[in-house]
């Protein structure tokens, strides 16, 4: 297991699914967390107590990450109980399903602000309190663009996610000589609540595994791992990369 003792970290809509995951792994491997929410406070809260038990120092933090203000108040208020933060992971994201012609410039902007503006305002703010050597780890998809992959019916989903990528290889540039890593995890088919209703329907989920060659659905702990490795001091020369965490799915 790689460690991240002594290390701090931020994850972003960390209340439930994949995010959830992710935080309960950097905990386990080490770091102190901030659990952040933009909603559901109670929720969040019992992460934080999951964390705090096992023997680091966690706290959760309400924030809208579309929202500039929102964000920076997170930081500082991340800033005041840690000092500063070795590692965030820009998690908090949506998903919207519809033919592209019933698409609302409403839906388009809540689905862009949420998993692309809120990932780039996040990096924007971190940056004040993030040291040399800090992580930054984006949530993509392989829903992305550019690797062959096409779901139809998700435009703006695969738009933002195919942004998120780009982010990442262009900041990479600028944030390498700063000593700052970033980089991008694409999940592929994830248990969690944002698919539960895709995962539902039966002949749906075995369209899914015959496509998978590791033959069952990813955890939200799969992504926990990998965003562990990341952040970790083996990965000091990985940037600007996106890692596929997706049982094969690009490989078939």
């Amino acid at each position: 297991m790689f460690s991240l003792v002594g290390k701090t970290a931020l994850v972003t809509g960390a209340s439930r699914g994949i995010g959830r995951g992710i935080a309960l792994s950097l905990a386990k491997a080490g770091a102190s967390v901030a659990v952040n929410y933009r909603g559901n406070k109670e929720e969040a809260d019992k992460v934080a107590a999951e964390i705090s038990q096992l023997g680091v120092k966690s706290f959760s933090i309400q924030a809208d990450v579309s929202n500039k203000s929102d964000v920076a108040r997170m930081m500082a208020e991340v800033k005041a109980q840690f000092g500063q933060l070795n590692i965030l992971v820009n998690n908090a994201g949506m998903v919207a399903m519809g033919p592209v012609e019933n698409v609302s410039e409403d839906e388009w902007d809540r689905v862009l602000n949420t998993n692309l503006k809120g990932q780039f305002l996040c990096i924007q703010e971190v940056l004040k309190i993030m040291p040399s050597g800090g992580k930054i780890v984006c949530i993509s998809s392989i829903a992305s663009g550019g690797v062959g992959v096409g779901f139809g019916n998700i435009a703006h989903y695969a738009a933002s996610k195919g942004g998120v990528v780009a982010l990442v290889e262009d900041l990479a540039i600028e944030l390498g000589p700063k000593g700052i890593n970033i980089n991008a995890i694409g999940p592929g088919v994830i248990e969690s609540d944002m698919t539960a209703g895709m995962l539902s329907n039966e002949k749906v989920k075995a369209g899914f595994l015959e496509r998978i060659p590791k033959g069952r659905i990813g955890k939200p702990e799969d992504i926990g791992a990998a965003a562990v490795f990341l952040a970790s001091d083996e990965a000091d020369y990985i940037t600007g990369t996106t890692l596929y965490v997706d049982g094969g799915w690009l490989a078939k």
